[in-house]
């Protein structure tokens, strides 16, 4: 039996109107499903979005790159002014800006700001008028250069991201490099992991929104009868059902496994599966059940483990600021007790600090 999830009729711009709209997100909450599971997801076919950096109305490129230069050649570099053009413009207002500016002087905005600061703040600021696909291409390049692979990384952008985000990825890689992720890619891991990561790389993820309640009984079936239940695990079962199958034909899986086994998917995984394998495998079923919940313990873990590291603010923070960072915000607050404002205030300072804080935004802001 299939079951039509009807996403698409529902998300229509006819159904746009206010009764329309309210009588959508009244069969969500009866659901038990909150607004963001359909707005951040890509599988859907229309997206609210729900960043934190919106358009900036009456937007002038030519002045906004004029008070950047006064900013960074006058006497003595005026962080201020960076931090609020640049944080309180969209990703496309700044590639103008970037044009802008260069124009006017002769130098590249990215080529400026490297001179003019440096460090976090630096790296922040230059992420800020990366476009989305190229950082994150820069943050894998970053992630598979020198003497170790950062598998987090690799699992945080892979299992994160949608197809189409995936295949910009893989896009902007070749125009960088000349070569092809995923033959890059196959040097730097192995094993199953290996097998894993290179099938999220190809972005070929099912996208279709209908549920196929019989195949989710059977593929809980499947992942019960390959590690629950024999001795020994057999985890090309797992790879294919988590890699291949939709978000919403997963998470009725999700549904079925629990009802047959007890445990939750993720429980089993952690109880069979070992090593960077259990890492990715777990990453992807908690992307499943919600990317803003997985990005917020990503947040959380980073700022109260042993040292922050910036360089993963600065990715999930900047990377999701015009995606779902809103929604980050909530479950970091639900999860956790505590706001992620609050927590970035606590645990970095100067300037990158005060850059971080302008694209978070306070709560309810």
């Amino acid at each position: 039996m299939t079951l039509d999830s009807g996403f698409d009729v529902f998300a229509s711009d006819s159904a746009q109107s206010s009764e329309s709209t309210q009588l959508f997100w009244a069969l969500w909450e009866r659901l038990g499903i909150p607004q963001f599971i359909y707005q951040h997801n890509p599988c859907f076919t229309k997206s609210t979005v729900r960043g934190t950096i919106k358009e900036k109305p009456g937007f002038n490129p030519s002045e906004d790159a004029a008070a950047l230069r006064k900013a960074i050649e006058g006497i003595g570099t005026t962080e201020k002014t960076l931090i609020d053009v640049l944080t309180q413009r969209s990703n496309a207002q700044r590639q103008l800006i970037c044009k802008a500016y260069q124009d006017a002087t002769g130098r590249t905005l990215c080529d400026a700001l490297e001179g003019d600061t440096n460090g976090h703040f630096e790296d922040i600021l230059v992420a800020l008028i990366t476009p989305p696909a190229k950082f994150d291409c820069q943050e894998f390049i970053q992630a598979i250069k020198g003497a170790g692979t950062t598998e987090s990384i690799l699992i945080e952008l892979f299992a994160s991201r949608s197809n189409h985000q995936i295949k910009a990825i893989c896009d902007a890689y070749l125009a960088e490099t000349g070569r092809a992720l995923i033959h890059d890619l196959k040097s730097e891991v192995s094993g199953d992991f290996e097998k894993t990561l290179l099938i999220l790389a190809e972005g070929k993820r099912d996208e279709s929104t209908n549920v196929d309640m019989a195949k989710a009984k059977e593929d809980a079936k499947i992942l019960y009868e390959a590690g629950e239940k024999t001795w020994g695990t057999d985890e090309s079962k797992f790879i294919d059902i988590l890699c291949h199958r939709s978000v919403p034909q997963l998470r009725q899986t999700l549904v079925e496994y629990k009802s047959l086994s007890g445990k939750t998917l993720q429980e089993s995984i952690e109880r069979e599966v070992s090593g960077r394998l259990e890492e990715i495998l777990v990453a992807i079923v908690k992307c499943v059940k919600s990317v803003p919940a997985y990005l917020a313990e990503r947040l959380y873990k980073n700022m109260k483990g042993a040292g922050t590291t910036e360089s993963t603010l600065t990715r999930i923070i900047v990377s999701r600021s015009e995606v779902d960072l809103q929604d980050i915000k909530a479950e970091y607050k639900k999860l956790f007790g505590t706001s992620l404002y609050s927590d970035i205030e606590s645990e970095t300072s100067g300037d990158f600090c005060q850059t971080l804080l302008k694209i978070c935004g306070e709560d309810g802001k």
